[in-house]
């Protein structure tokens, strides 16, 4: 009996030991609950550029769609400009597969100390609209060399666009605190995000008890810095969400922490899940990153595929090895990439009988997990 398809693009750098790292943790969940996963491995990537001029196969969009879901390590080298390795492999897909949620929780994680406000909990979610905004491909260059050479740049904000991650943010603020935050800009920019704020206020009037604030963009990136415990969910546009997003996860530790899900929320095409940091050229080859945001956006895969105690069991595995202290460099601690795998490979195992109670006790330990510390 065939399993789950998943597609696996390790990509560079860091994104080839962190993607294997969460690969075995979801594994080793996997095992416990029952569950098949075919993985099926894709050598695409800067050095697959280099040998053909391109980052994935003409018919790359094709294969993928042959999958239940997508997980991918990290992309860019720093000898291959950043428009040829985002603009050949990432967008494509986030595209082609309508993946307009780019869903990214950031919280205070269990013997992580905050960069800021150490004394507060840390628990939201950012919502980023992700295939429209203000990347998008209509634009270009004109007068080349010249003294007056000039570039343009159109933002492309539609109804449809807005509405449709301002609904999910609804939903997800439903679910949580109630409480959603629109970031802005209509101050200054004068149609774009005016239009932004409108449809956002439309869109909410269906849900009546959610309560909605609206808040310019550098006044929200420096509050995310002064009080991230104010917020719960934060709808954003493309390059908005981009930017606080690692602004908030710097806030809680460090951004390879960091774990998304772009989501076709409808499964008409398959969801892709990754970490938020980059390819990390220069810690890169030497064992010692963190696969943390690999692991948890493997558990956000999960979720999303429908598995929601293997999930939790994955979130609270990685949360218990980092209360018995064990972290990586960049969290304070000493673990290699490796260490800190196979000890939320053995939590993973310590931890099985709480999720695997009657199916209503299962429910009740992630309905709790949710509700505490787990996404």
């Amino acid at each position: 009996m065939s399993g789950t398809r998943i597609a696996v693009v390790a990509g560079d750098g860091i994104g080839l030991e962190v993607l294997p790292a969460g690969i075995r943790a979801v594994d080793a969940v996997a095992e416990v609950h029952g569950l098949r996963l075919d993985w099926h491995h894709l050598d695409w990537g800067s050095e697959f550029y280099r040998r053909h001029g391109r980052m994935l196969p003409v018919d790359g969009l094709e294969v993928l769609a042959q999958h239940d879901a997508i997980f991918l390590g990290a992309v860019g080298v720093p000898d291959i400009p950043d428009v040829e390795t985002l603009w050949g492999l990432l967008i494509p897909i986030r595209r082609a597969f309508e993946q307009y949620i780019n869903l990214r929780p950031v919280k205070t994680l269990p013997g992580v100390t905050n960069r800021v406000r150490t004394d507060e909990v840390i628990d939201l979610m950012i919502v980023r609209e992700n295939n429209e905004g203000e990347y998008s491909e209509i634009g270009g260059r004109a007068y080349r060399g010249l003294p007056e050479e000039a570039a343009f740049q159109e933002n492309v904000f539609t109804r449809k666009g807005v509405a449709r991650a301002a609904r999910f943010a609804a939903e997800l603020a439903v679910s949580r605190g109630g409480r959603l935050t629109s970031a802005t800009k209509s101050n200054g920019i004068v149609h774009t995000m005016p239009f932004w704020d409108e449809v956002v206020r439309d869109t909410l009037t269906d849900y009546p008890s959610v309560e909605l604030r609206s808040e310019l963009i550098d006044a929200l990136a420096a509050s995310l810095v002064l009080h991230p415990e104010r917020y719960d969910v934060i709808v954003a546009s493309n390059l908005f969400g981009d930017i606080l997003s690692d602004l908030a996860g710097a806030v809680t530790g460090s951004i390879g922490s960091a774990p998304s899900a772009n989501l076709n929320p409808e499964r008409r095409h398959p969801s892709m899940f990754e970490p938020v940091h980059g390819s990390a050229p220069d810690i890169a080859g030497q064992g010692i990153a963190n696969p943390i945001g690999q692991i948890w956006s493997g558990a956000m895969m999960l979720d999303a595929l429908g598995h929601r105690p293997a999930a939790a069991h994955l979130t609270a595995a990685f949360e218990h090895v980092l209360a018995e202290g064990v972290r990586t460099r960049d969290l304070g601690g000493t673990a290699s990439t490796e260490q800190f795998t196979s000890a939320v490979v053995a939590a993973v195992g310590g931890l099985a009988d709480r999720y695997l109670g009657t199916d209503a006790d299962a429910d009740a330990v992630v309905d709790a997990d949710v509700a505490g510390v787990a996404s």
